[in-house]
Order: structure tokens, then C-alpha cells, then sequence
């Protein structure tokens, strides 16, 4: 395990800018706004050869300014204990606060190195700003500019040095990317919490309390998983907020680095259009999906209640008839330790890697039984399979005239693929390309008869 460090400060202070500006990439939003970031967000960054993950928190606020503060509050709480270094950013330009001196005070109390950063200091000529902190009676300031990069190398110079080496655990196996995709308030973060035991993520009522993509790791079963919680997808037509419209580009981005999609509905409400959309979204980019059908313990059973919610799914997204389905409660529990059992049988599907062989079998099968149709007075022809790739199961199929095969035979030609190779929970992809020079099957198969007849011939003489 690598060491931590924790950043914390009041809202607005650049906490985000600065985690970003450490790990090299955009992965924190960034806004004017105060209390952009509510959970804790982990990042990788390395310097000087030296490997830390950094943790961005919340903004430490009173109640009064922010309805979220108090659980806020517990999650920076959570981050200092678990990290080997805090670092308390104030803010150069907006001067002190009496969150500052709060702040300041807790982590006097801590036995692990802090550091006190003052932001945005743009350069050597504005570090007579840093006067004004030694009131709160600390020693060592350093003046940064996470926008600019200005001081940013030395005080990494002195972070690293007070860094514990890294734990070398054993190798472990792969890890399994999860997103947890839905609309707003349908219950992503409060299943990640009982998944992982703890209070991760802040948890509301108010939709769109998740503004950010978070990720978290976890080992289940001796496997490793890594929860990827999104912002919950509203239709466009009612996302006037950047913040919001940056937070669902984040949220479909999660799905392109995720091997399998949770897609959460509210079940209490009813499958919604917006909850088809929102699947459409995971089956566009190939992802393996699973539908679960939360707050099941809100819904007011009858005869067949759980058959009737599968029928509706399966008629409305029909294009992920293959997904997995179960209704779960992440409030009491109710079947949240099965959703890893589907996981893995999803993935297994999806990283699936097919023999030359077999899936020439297969196709050559599935056009004897349902012969291509004709294109322009010439019969289709198909030469030559090969898969090129997993995640998801990708096909191409070498043809005489690829643009002319209809979306209903290579359909047909899926669901073969499907029932004989045993991929029936996983997207799979079926490419048409124009023929290189390879026999097809039936001259394939005929050559293989004339060759038998010839060693038998030659045999008999």
C-alpha cells in the first residue's frame, strides 16, 4: 500500500485545484462555487520517483452554510485518520478565517506530519502575504500557486521526504472496474456503502448530492474491485447547472475505463424513461451491465410483483436483454451480497477469448441452418472469423459484401455466437470486413472432401 496523504481546508481554498495540479490530471472538479467536492476523492500521484496516493475532501464549513457540512466534516474527520500526511490549505488572497484557527486546532492534536500551504500565491512578489498566518502560530508555511505551479516543487521536495516507505504486499489478481450508474437519488451511494461496511460517501435525500465520479477499492471474496460512484444522469433538457453538466460528463466517462455497469433503478418509483436512457448510455460503450431494482423493500408486493418489473425491463431495454437483473435493497441489505456473484459471471463473459477454431465452428453451423440471403443476384458469402478482442467479445467476420449483410442475420448470427459459446450476460460485437483472399466455407469444406477422397484413392492403389 502506498502512503497517504490527506489535503483539507475550507471551501474554496483550491483543495481540488491542488489535488489535481499533484496527480497531473483533472480528475477533481474545479469550480468558483463553494462545496464543489462533498466526498473523499483518491488519486495516484508520484514525485521524485516516490509513489503517494492523495485524498481531496470536502470544504470545512458550518451547517448554517452548507446543509451537507456535518457530513462533510465526518469524512475529512475519516480521511485524516487514515492518511501518513495532512496538508491544510489556506488561502492566500482571501486571508484568515475562523475556520482556519478550527482547522488548525484539530490538527494539533494529530501525530502525523502537517503541512500548511498558503494557495495562491502567484509569485515571490505576493509571499508577503504569508505575514498575516504566523498569527495562527505556525512555523513552516509553505507559498504555492495550485493554479499556476508556482512553489509547488519545493514543497513536493519536502513532502516526499517525510513520506513511510511503501507497504510491498503480494501481487494481487486484476482488478474489476464497477460503475454505479443512475438517475438522481435512486440509491448509488448508499450501495456502496453497505458494500464497503463504512460511511464512504456522503448520503442524502437532496438529489445530486454526489457531484463527482468516486472511486473506491475493495476485496470481496478474495478478489479486488474498484466502485466507481457517479452523479446521478438527469435528461438533458432539465441540466441547466455547468456543475451539473460537468458532472454527468464525468459519470458517462466513467463508464469507458468500468468493465461492468450497475445500472441502479429506483423501484419504488417505477422504471422511468430516464432509466432506459441511462442504460442506453452503458450499452453504447460496450459495457458488461447488470440492472438493479433498489429500495425493493419500499415496494408494495402483490402476486408476481418481482416477474412483472423483469417483463417491463426486458420489453423497454430491449437492447440489453441479456443483462442480469435482481432486485436488491441497499438500505437493509436485501440481496446486495449476490450482485457480486453476477459480477463475476459477467465479467468472465466479457473477458472471454474464443478459439480460431471454435468460432469458425460456430459460424460455419449457423449458415447451414439459416443460409445468408442474396445481395444484388450473388449469394453472401462469409470466408473467415477471427476475434480481435475482450472487454466486451469483439468479431470480425470476413465477407464478399460486408455492407449488405442486414442488421437482422447478424443478429441471428449473435445469438448463435451466444448459444454456443456460452455468452449469454455479455455484450458481444460483430464487425463485417471485406474479404482477404480467404477460402469460404462451403470451398473450405469442399476441399476438405476432396482431400479425404484422395487419401482414401491412394489407399486403395
Amino acid at each position: 500500500m502506498k502512503p497517504i496523504v490527506a489535503i483539507v481546508g475550507r471551501p474554496n481554498v483550491g483543495k481540488s485545484t491542488l489535488f489535481n495540479r499533484i496527480t497531473r490530471k483533472k480528475d477533481a472538479l474545479v469550480d468558483n462555487y463553494p462545496g464543489v467536492t462533498r466526498d473523499r476523492h483518491y488519486g495516484d500521484a508520484t514525485w521524485n520517483d516516490v509513489a503517494f496516493s492523495i485524498v481531496d475532501t470536502g470544504g470545512f464549513a458550518r451547517d448554517e452554510e452548507d446543509v451537507f457540512a456535518e457530513k462533510i466534516r465526518s469524512q475529512i474527520g475519516l480521511a485524516i485518520d487514515d492518511a501518513d500526511v495532512v496538508v491544510l490549505v489556506l488561502d492566500g488572497k482571501g486571508g484568515i478565517s475562523p475556520f482556519d484557527s478550527e482547522l488548525i486546532g484539530l490538527l494539533r492534536k494529530v501525530s502525523i506530519p502537517v503541512f500548511y500551504v498558503v494557495n495562491k500565491i502567484d509569485g515571490e512578489e505576493k509571499e508577503s502575504e504569508l505575514y498575516d498566518f504566523y498569527q495562527l502560530g505556525l512555523d513552516d508555511l509553505y507559498p504555492v500557486s495550485a493554479e499556476h505551479g508556482y512553489g509547488i516543487p519545493d514543497f513536493l521536495d519536502k513532502l516526499v521526504s517525510v513520506l513511510p516507505s511503501s507497504r510491498q504486499d503480494d501481487p494481487v489478481e486484476e482488478e474489476i472496474s464497477i460503475a454505479v450508474i443512475g438517475r438522481p437519488n435512486a440509491g448509488k451511494s448508499s450501495l456502496i456503502n453497505k458494500i464497503l461496511r463504512e460511511d464512504r460517501l456522503v448520503v442524502s435525500n437532496v438529489p445530486g448530492t454526489t457531484r463527482d465520479s468516486i472511486d473506491s477499492l475493495c476485496e470481496i471474496s478474495g478478489k479486488q474491485y474498484r466502485l466507481i460512484d457517479t452523479a446521478g444522469i438527469r435528461r438533458k433538457g432539465r441540466v441547466s447547472e455547468k456543475l451539473e453538466k460537468f458532472s454527468i460528463i464525468k459519470a458517462l466517462r466513467s463508464l469507458d475505463r468500468c468493465d461492468v455497469a450497475l445500472i441502479v433503478i429506483d423501484a419504488a418509483e417505477g422504471i422511468t424513461e430516464q432509466d432506459i436512457h441511462v442504460a442506453g448510455y452503458a450499452h453504447e460503450r460496450g459495457c458488461g451491465s447488470i440492472f438493479l431494482l433498489n429500495k425493493w423493500d419500499l415496494v408494495e408486493k402483490e402476486n408476481k410483483t418481482e416477474k412483472r418489473y423483469y417483463e417491463q425491463l426486458r420489453m423497454d431495454a430491449k437492447f440489453l436483454y441479456f443483462a442480469p437483473a435482481v432486485t436488491i435493497s441497499a438500505l437493509t441489505g436485501l440481496r446486495v451480497s449476490k450482485i457480486f456473484q453476477l459480477v463475476e459471471a459477467v465479467y468472465q463473459q466479457y473477458a472471454t477469448r474464443i478459439g480460431t477454431g471454435m468460432i469458425n465452428r460456430i459460424i460455419e453451423r449457423a449458415i447451414e441452418k439459416n443460409e445468408p440471403p442474396m445481395h444484388k443476384g450473388k449469394r453472401l458469402k462469409f470466408y473467415y472469423t477471427s476475434q480481435v478482442s475482450t472487454k466486451p467479445p469483439t468479431f470480425v467476420v470476413f465477407a464478399n459484401y460486408p455492407d449488405a449483410v442486414h442488421f437482422s442475420y447478424q443478429r441471428y448470427l449473435v445469438n448463435q455466437i451466444r448459444e454456443h459459446a456460452g455468452l449469454d450476460k455479455t455484450p458481444i460485437r460483430l464487425y463485417f470486413r471485406l474479404r482477404t483472399g480467404r477460402i469460404d466455407f462451403s470451398e473450405r469444406k469442399k476441399k476438405e472432401n476432396f482431400s479425404d477422397k484422395s487419401k482414401k484413392s491412394k489407399r486403395m492403389g
